[in-house]
């Protein structure tokens, strides 16, 4: 046996979030929606491609956004200043990390309140 990488990440969220993670997560950073397996799709929440991982934006009735816990997600080479001007004119919190020497960063938060950090994947 043996891990070979991340098939998915599962963002929680409230019911009824559909609009909103299509807005932030496919209108703003960019991601490609995918169709949710049709025995899943009662469940509610969205499904985005990243590259060959997926990030899935899961319901959940008693929803507690995540602060510390949250996905890193890779932004091609030169986007990230673009992407993280796109948030702010969007009126999104954008917090710049300059915590690891030689990596740029900025941390967001999702409609929910969830962390999402962006890292330059130049």
């Amino acid at each position: 046996m043996s891990i070979v990488g991340l098939d998915h990440v599962q963002v929680a969220a409230p019911p009824g979030c559909e609009a909103q993670a299509r807005r932030y997560y496919g209108e703003l950073l960019g991601l490609s929606e995918i169709e949710k397996p049709e025995p899943l799709r009662p469940r509610g929440g969205v499904w985005f491609s990243l590259g060959r991982q997926q990030l899935h934006i899961g319901v959940t009735e008693q929803f507690s956004p995540a602060r510390k816990a949250h996905p890193a997600l890779s932004v091609t080479g030169g986007a990230i200043d673009a992407l993280a001007e796109r948030l702010v004119a969007a009126g999104e919190a954008v917090l710049w990390d300059h915590e690891l020497p030689g990596v740029r960063r900025f941390y967001s938060e999702d409609p929910w309140g969830n962390r999402i950090e962006l890292v330059d994947g130049a």
